[in-house]
């Protein structure tokens, strides 16, 4: 095992996210692209006009389709994500983050969740 010392660790940036929107990667059988919302938010608008703020939503992409045939079920869920990674391409599509899960008794992956619902955004201490 290789260890990393604490202030390593700390610079992992890991929140919740409310996951709002869910679609398959195209020409793949294990990817979906993950809409996740961590409470951010954005200006948006002309120059010279008033902005108005409106979410920021995040697109994670995580191979986790062959256990989730109806993806669809996961809009809504809390889940834990690394959110401070580098920003990669996956076939084609930017991730901005890291789905956490833990392998289950059957292989299938189980995410890690807060017990109760808590805000989009909420740091993992």
């Amino acid at each position: 095992m290789e260890y990393v010392n604490y202030e390593e660790f700390k610079k992992m940036d890991m929140r919740v996210g409310t996951i709002r929107e869910v679609t398959p990667v195209p020409d793949t059988d294990k990817l979906l692209k993950c809409i996740v919302d961590f409470g951010e938010t954005e200006e948006v608008g002309e120059e010279g006009e008033e902005k108005a703020v409106q979410p920021k939503f995040r697109q994670i992409v995580s191979g986790i389709r062959e256990f989730f045939p109806e993806y669809e079920k996961l809009v809504g869920k809390q889940v834990l994500y690394i959110v401070n990674l580098e920003p990669r391409m996956i076939k084609g599509i930017e991730s901005q983050g890291m789905l956490m899960a833990v392998d289950g008794a059957n292989g299938n992956p189980v995410f890690m969740t807060p017990e109760v619902e808590v805000n989009p955004g909420t740091k993992i201490r």
